[in-house]
């Protein structure tokens, strides 16, 4: 799979082509497929009747026509929510809105991708674990996808089940040190970092911990990044994958600078 492959530089759609379209949506990851991603990311949460729907939020404010708890809504309930309705690229239009664009679930999103296509997918809820590892076996998702999240509690019970995990941040304290004094690391839990280049202010040392988990065939992806310059100087310090709100711009980036990828 191209998302652990220590040579590849994938590109890959945050929630979709985010910066064109309504995050976590269809019809963004649609885009993002129709501009030559090399993959795509979102995120996932559980509704109040045990269904993966897509949403970075704990709450649909921000991006949605309602308010409140996802997790307080039924999936039918969710079924009347307008997801398209808060997107805007200059702040006083809303192209997206009334268009029935809907929160969908995540059996919805894997019938309408390809299904080659590779997946980062992270947990912003431990309910959401259980119902995850039974729906990557049902689809036969285990080749394609990297399974991610913040708190260790959405990962750690996913072990060893046939997928590839992202670091929690636990996983990435616990390197830090080791990584900034290049010590040797213990073969680590996941095969995959997927992290910022700037944490709570802080400047995160990406090329420290890209070489040091680089002999555990880990793989270093970074979000979000947005330029173009960005991702060529993340590449040349051994970064693997760019995840971007904008993937058109990095996607046109990678091919002028490595056009054999």
């Amino acid at each position: 799979m191209i998302l652990l492959d220590p040579s590849a530089r994938p590109i890959v759609g945050h929630r979709g082509n985010r910066e064109h379209a309504p995050e976590n949506t269809i019809p963004s990851l649609l885009e993002a497929v129709a501009l030559g991603v090399d993959a795509v990311e979102f995120d996932l949460h559980v509704t109040r009747d045990g269904v993966l729907v897509l949403m970075h939020d704990t709450t649909l404010d921000r991006t949605t026509d309602a308010r409140g708890p996802l997790a307080a809504r039924s999936l039918a309930e969710l079924r009347e929510v307008d997801a398209g309705a808060r997107f805007t690229r200059d702040g006083r239009t809303f192209p997206w809105r009334g268009r029935g664009v809907g929160i969908p679930t995540f059996d919805e999103v894997v019938e309408a991708l390809p299904r080659d296509l590779p997946l980062i997918i992270e947990l912003k809820t431990p309910a959401a674990a259980p119902f995850l590892r039974e729906a990557i076996a049902r689809h036969a998702l285990g080749g394609r996808i990297i399974v991610a999240g913040f708190d260790a509690a959405c990962t750690s019970p996913l072990r060893g089940c046939g997928f590839a995990l992202g670091a929690s941040t636990p996983d990435m304290v616990d390197i830090l040190l080791p990584s900034l004094l290049r010590r040797r690391l213990r073969a680590p839990v996941f095969q995959a970092m997927c992290i910022p280049p700037v944490y709570h202010g802080i400047p995160v040392p990406i090329a420290a911990l890209a070489r040091a988990v680089r002999p555990h065939g880990v793989a270093t992806h970074i979000w979000t990044v947005n330029e173009p310059a960005h991702a060529l100087k993340l590449w040349r310090r051994g970064v693997n994958g760019i995840i971007s709100d904008d993937p058109g711009a990095i996607l046109s980036a990678r091919e002028g600078r490595y056009p054999s990828v």
